[in-house]
């Protein structure tokens, strides 16, 4: 694989992997009462989110270069229902979407980042269907770091720089990195 492919698809995977972890920090400071829930009737709780971004990937990343994107098997309406009841089982189902993302990924050459591939029958190149789900997981990841961060209040453990130590981070850095 070229230079440009490698460097696209490790990147690709890694920053999906940055938005996994971030969620997972985000679980790690809850409890399982917490990750079901609702803030309201119209709103969705950790535990569908989690629900929708598993299906999605498992219906995405089956069968990515040979299928269609939306699986006859999926029932996306249903993922917005709270079918999944208990902390492990949600955490579980989790794993298995992320685990058929990267394995999916993973397989991928060069040559494949320019074929084209089915979403709902839209056609889109590889490298865009990748692109679309960059996009995708991360803002359903910024929904389930907002609920944690609201429903822990002053106990929340930020995820990023803690406000007020920008400064400080960057000094650090520096630092490490020997570039003063």
């Amino acid at each position: 694989m070229s230079t440009i492919g490698t460097n696209y698809l490790q990147s690709a995977i890694k920053r999906l992997l940055y938005y996994k972890e971030l969620a997972e920090k985000t679980f790690a400071q809850l409890s399982e009462e917490d990750l079901f829930y609702t803030p309201d009737a119209s709103g969705n709780s950790i535990a569908i989110i989690v629900q929708h971004l598993a299906g999605n990937m498992l219906s995405r990343f089956t069968g990515f270069l040979t299928e269609d994107g939306e699986k006859p098997w999926r029932h996306r309406d249903a993922e917005f229902e709270p079918v999944i009841k208990d902390a492990a089982a949600l955490l579980a189902y989790w794993q298995k979407g992320w685990d058929c993302c990267v394995t999916a990924l993973q397989a991928l050459q060069e040559k494949d980042l320019q074929k084209t591939i089915y979403i709902r029958t839209e056609p889109l190149l590889v490298i865009d269907a990748i692109n679309r789900q960059l996009a995708h997981y991360p803002y359903h990841v910024g929904q389930i770091v907002f609920l944690g961060k609201q429903l822990k209040g002053s106990a929340w453990q930020t995820l990023s720089i803690a406000k007020g130590q920008s400064a400080q981070f960057n000094n650090q850095m520096q630092q490490q990195s020997g570039n003063k």
